[in-house]
């Protein structure tokens, strides 16, 4: 199984195919550990082209590749795994369907209960968020920092996300976090690359 540390790139939703690909195409050499597919368009057809270009990127550079909420799709483009919700049932549907192997990230938002239910269900690692103001999802429940010293002793990696700047992220690895999940501050940078690899420094601090 990949390494579940570092940058965490989410891409943002669009149906710009194109500009997608060159966007992360600028970041994934610059200290991406993992790449998150994030896309809720209703429209397989881009889903799955979009899907595939990005699962080629990532394996081409060592970068982990990761479905957002479709194991189908997942499968379909044969990335490394897929991220899901709150519901713990699909948590174990789909690693009955993926495997011993795949990995398996869990949504739990504020709460270290969910989390608890996520790892007992087959989650590889299991994400906290939003820890600060986001744009993305401006109304998200605040998580507190203080879950990702609880959720060390679930005995996988965590995740944050949410609000997470080159300015912040050096708070959230103190705290106990393993991975940073960045989307806006990252993809919506002037420079997406600069900005990866200032991420990634915090990560090493």
């Amino acid at each position: 199984m990949a390494t579940l540390e570092g940058l965490y790139a989410i891409t943002p939703d669009t149906d710009d195919s194109e500009r997608l690909i060159e966007r992360v195409s600028d970041v994934l050499p610059h200290g991406v550990r993992l790449l998150q597919y994030r896309n809720k368009s209703q429209d397989p057809v881009r889903r799955l082209w979009q899907a595939n270009l990005l699962a080629s990127l990532c394996h081409s550079h060592g970068v982990t590749f990761i479905v957002n909420d479709d194991v189908e799709l997942a499968l379909a483009v044969g990335a490394d795994g897929v991220h899901l919700g709150r519901d713990d049932a699909a948590i174990a549907a789909a690693r009955a369907r993926l495997g011993a192997d795949a990995i398996i990230g869990a949504s739990c938002y504020d709460d270290i209960k969910l989390a608890e239910a996520a790892v007992a269900a087959g989650a590889s690692y299991v994400a906290f968020g939003a820890v600060f103001p986001s744009g993305t999802k401006p109304h998200a429940v605040r998580a507190p920092l203080e879950l990702f010293a609880q959720a060390k002793r679930l005995g996988v990696p965590s995740a944050a996300i949410g609000g997470i700047t080159a300015d912040n992220a050096g708070e959230v690895i103190s705290a106990g976090a393993d991975m940073l999940a960045v989307i806006g501050a990252l993809f919506d940078a002037a420079d997406p690359a600069q900005t990866a690899e200032q991420l990634a420094a915090a990560l090493r601090r």
